[in-house]
């Protein structure tokens, strides 16, 4: 298979320095007698030793392997085996099971349906909205279904709008998914009929706006995007003085659909933004459809219901379909869309079993992982994203699905769905855009990152000196540090430097010590609205 170019130009030098350190003669840790005599690789293993042995990682979990991406041939190893939290490097796993499940052009379908009869404008029984679970759906795809609706010659349907959300069970979270994570955009709840604010796609939330008043003692002026009466907003905060602290804050309360806006805005002060989780999306859809059908003309007298079925001899009236799952792919893996993990792990147990659940959907995740030989009996998944604190993944097992996924008919796309260090454009570099930026990985390295509290990881492809293409997954655990992001790139910047002529050891810089708890804990594409 030949190396594949990125086509990304470097950015220019970040404000921090790389320290380069060549010719370290430290405790060789070798697991490969093959390559135990050859000084370029012993080099190699030096090099990663000394950057591992960075005192944020003194008393935590650190399980590496790096090696050729050709041949599979591992050229370092450090505790292979260790079970530990792979944050959302689960993507890897989930992503390349639907590629090779659902397949690359694999389209959600949304449907408008009846079986009522027609008398002039008049539709004498129900309207069904499907929905196959399209993380994608915005308001605007719901006009469009309207539009359509109304331009059949509907005005009038004497019964329901029926929200038929029984493609995937009624589990909407994730198994041991943080409580006081509810609110969060990328905590989400999972449905198959869901609205999704923007073309970030974050599927299940709304996207709320606060701007301060124009005196003190004004109420913040609050927009929710895309507008909607299904969730309520409680403003409770105040616009205070210009240069006074900005404390303003946008949650959701438990088990509501009310958001409440709290705290202080200067006057002057830039916006507050917060996407924000709803409770129940599946109602939030049919209400973003309801409102659409009313602006299109179409009266729906009988309100809304969700959770039925739609008949088998219903008629589709108008229908939207996705983009397909490779090009789905560039969003999910660039932004690392919790969502968008799970809807694929339900709709590969619809594929495959005709069951719409995580358990079903995991079991073939499963299944396909032994094809491409992952010893699934040393790892746990228990869900598709990473959320989860229960996940548990060697960093051997990954990096054999790095190396297997290569001659896969899908690869390509998948391979362009991954991260690029230091790409600007966020649907390129993605969560790595603003990484290694000024050294030789830079628009060289592939990766999917992931983060969790005390929980690091970054798994993909580097090409080093000599032209050839590694693969690498570092997955560290149990550091206090609020970063160890960039212990894992100097490991990235090592290979990318690392030639048959000699080894540019890069050692990290040092966690930022202006580095929130937010930041350490979530992925930066989490952390809107300044992410990556």
């Amino acid at each position: 298979m030949t190396r594949r170019s990125t086509g990304i130009r470097t950015r220019g030098r970040t404000a921090w320095t790389w320290t380069v350190v060549a010719g370290l003669a430290l405790t060789l840790t070798w697991s490969s007698p093959a390559g135990a005599d050859d000084p370029a690789e012993t080099r190699l293993t030096e090099a990663i030793d000394r950057i591992l042995a960075d005192e944020r990682l003194a008393g935590a979990a650190a399980s590496v392997v790096v090696g050729e991406a050709d041949t599979g041939r591992v050229l370092y190893e450090r505790h292979p085996d260790s079970r530990l939290m792979p944050a959302s490097n689960t993507k890897l796993t989930t992503s390349a099971a639907a590629m090779e499940i659902l397949g690359p052009d694999h389209r959600f379908r949304t449907e408008v349906l009846s079986d009522g009869t027609r008398r002039g404008p008049v539709l004498r029984g129900d309207l069904y909205l499907r929905g196959t679970g399209d993380p994608t759906m915005l308001a605007e795809d719901y006009d469009r279904l309207a539009e359509e609706v109304a331009a059949s010659g509907i005005r009038y349907v004497t019964g329901r709008l029926v929200a038929d959300d029984t493609r995937f069970d009624d589990r909407r979270l994730g198994r041991s998914w943080a409580a006081d994570d509810e609110s969060a955009y990328y905590s989400s709840q999972i449905s198959p009929l869901t609205v999704a604010p923007d073309t970030d796609y974050d599927a299940g939330t709304v996207r709320v706006r606060a701007v301060p008043g124009e005196k003190p003692g004004d109420a913040p002026e609050v927009t929710v995007t895309p507008p909607n009466d299904y969730v309520t907003v409680d403003v409770r905060g105040t616009t205070v003085a210009a240069g006074e602290p900005d404390t303003l804050s946008i949650e959701r309360e438990h088990g509501r659909n009310t958001i409440v806006v709290s705290g202080d805005i200067p006057v002057g002060a830039d916006a507050t933004t917060s996407w924000i989780s709803v409770w129940e999306p599946t109602g939030y859809a049919a209400a973003v459809f309801s409102d659409a059908l009313a602006d299109h003309g179409v009266r729906v007298a009988g309100g809304v219901r969700t959770g039925r079925p739609t008949p088998r001899d219903a008629t589709v009236l108008a229908d939207h379909r996705s983009m397909p799952l490779k090009d789905l792919l560039v969003p999910f893996m660039k932004l690392s869309n919790n969502n968008h993990a799970e809807v694929l792990v339900k709709a590969i147990g619809h594929e495959t079993s005709g069951r719409g659940t995580w358990s079903a959907g995991l079991a073939a995740v499963e299944d396909h992982l032994e094809k491409e030989g992952v010893d699934t009996g040393t790892l746990r998944q228990v869900d598709g994203s990473g959320l989860s604190r229960m996940n548990a993944v060697p960093a051997r097992q990954l990096a054999r699905l790095l190396v297997a996924v290569r001659d896969a008919p899908w690869f390509d796309q998948w391979y362009a769905s991954l991260p690029v260090a230091c790409a600007k454009d966020r649907m390129v570099g993605g969560t790595l855009r603003s990484r290694m930026c000024g050294t030789p990985a830079a628009g060289n390295a592939r990766a999917k990152t992931g983060s969790l509290t005390g929980a690091s990881a970054l798994s993909g492809y580097v090409t080093d000196a000599d032209g050839r293409e590694l693969f690498y997954s570092v997955v560290l655990n149990n550091h206090l540090a609020s970063s160890v992001k960039d212990i894992e790139d100097a490991v990235v910047v090592t290979l990318a430097s690392h030639g048959r002529e000699g080894t540019e050891t890069v050692l990290p810089r040092g966690a930022r010590a202006s580095a929130s708890p937010a930041e350490a804990e979530a992925e930066c594409s989490w952390t809107k609205p300044r992410g990556c």
